[in-house]
């Protein structure tokens, strides 16, 4: 494993093998940084893509596959937002305050040195070196948003922008499996999408974008399930876009 306090890598990445990009599998924060929360917070999904830091790893013990791992918590910095974006150093989220994100401009930009320069950087440059065939963007979702009732029946969503080449080819293949997939939910990956807008859809690289809700991959039967399913989809998404 290659750790740096932005990213982790696991396994080992092969040319026209299968680089799964997690950018929200951590809660870590730095022990220097103090968002001014409840730690408890740290433990859900405001925090943290819960289940996807596992899965990506299983994934990662397979030969061809590796992982790419944000490696703080969303909290500190989201790495799947533009830099300039407000939500991007979060002030407040879903409905709680992060007063120690309430920084100047200085403090602002060094933030994002530190944590979302070199994060982006490293993973254009792994690209680069080794491409890939296929990108598997792992993202996890809550079975209910905290604003609403209603329940989200999906057990996986298909999420894409422009390019929905892997995207077509995978939904048919997980409603195969008798799963219940949103194509294009709970949201649609043409809203916030920038990790693979810049790596993949910029590039012209094939890449997936998956969504396991959290009831799916709450267990370590579960995570290995769901490794085991998405190694076999990745494999042939990736056979057949060759």
């Amino acid at each position: 494993m290659k750790e740096h306090e932005a990213y982790r890598l696991l396994g080992t990445p092969r040319f026209g093998g299968v680089l799964v990009v997690s950018d929200h599998a951590s809660n870590r924060v730095p022990d220097d940084i103090d968002l001014g929360i409840d730690p408890a917070l740290l433990g859900q999904h405001i925090a943290v893509d819960l289940g996807v830091a596992e899965v990506g790893a299983l994934l990662a013990e397979r030969p061809g596959i590796a992982a790419f791992q944000g490696n703080i918590s969303r909290l500190v910095c989201d790495l799947n937002r533009e830099p300039h974006a407000p939500a991007v150093i979060p002030i407040a989220s879903d409905g709680h305050a992060i007063p120690g994100n309430a920084l100047d401009h200085a403090d602002h930009q060094a933030r994002l040195e530190r944590f979302h320069t070199p994060y982006h950087a490293a993973l254009a440059a792994l690209l680069d070196e080794r491409p890939p065939a296929l990108v598997l963007s792992l993202h996890s979702f809550t079975p209910q948003l905290a604003s609403s009732d209603e329940a989200r029946p999906w057990q996986v969503g298909v999420l894409y922008n422009e390019d929905d080449r892997a995207s077509r080819l995978a939904i048919p293949l997980l409603e195969a499996e008798g799963l219940c997939v949103g194509d294009q939910l709970p949201y649609s990956g043409k809203l916030l999408n920038y990790t693979m807008n810049r790596h993949c859809e910029a590039e012209g690289r094939p890449y997936l974008g998956i969504e396991l809700r959290h009831d799916e991959v709450a267990t370590a039967e579960q995570q290995a399930n769901w490794a085991e399913r998405l190694a076999r989809l990745c494999n042939r998404v990736a056979l057949s876009l060759s």
